[in-house]
């Protein structure tokens, strides 16, 4: 395991659930269809981009946040709104983020990123 990799699962440690960090520290688990995906994420996604310093966690959780709004990619919203909140960002600055994708991404996306977030962040105590 390179440098790379141990820097992002620590960071992952401190992002994630610590359950979907153990899972994800056992590495390919799950289905055996398409059963590279998460691999494919850390090594393409997750680890050369998390692990730079160029951008702090915060701000690459807000841009991250802003992105999935845009995409419509609610299960990916699932673990990136409490991801941002463990990464810095307050829930006032999500509510920010959601505001200001209605504007650019659309209402539709923005509204159903709000239940997401409500229903994400409810799960973990992290919204009152």
């Amino acid at each position: 395991m390179g440098d790379n990799r141990e820097k992002a699962l620590a960071i992952l440690k401190t992002m994630l659930a610590s359950e979907m960090a153990a899972e994800l520290g056992k590495g390919p688990t799950g289905p055996s269809f398409a059963g590279e995906i998460g691999e494919m994420a850390m090594n393409n996604v997750f680890e050369p981009l998390w692990t730079d310093e160029r951008l702090d966690r915060r701000t690459r959780s807000l841009v991250t946040v802003s992105i999935l709004i845009a995409l419509r990619a609610y299960d990916e919203l699932e673990i990136h709104f409490p991801a941002a909140i463990r990464n810095g960002a307050t829930i006032a600055e999500l509510e920010q983020v959601i505001y200001q994708a209605s504007g650019y991404a659309g209402f539709p996306a923005a509204h159903s990123a709000r239940n997401v977030a409500i229903a994400a962040l409810g799960r973990t105590g992290m919204l009152d």
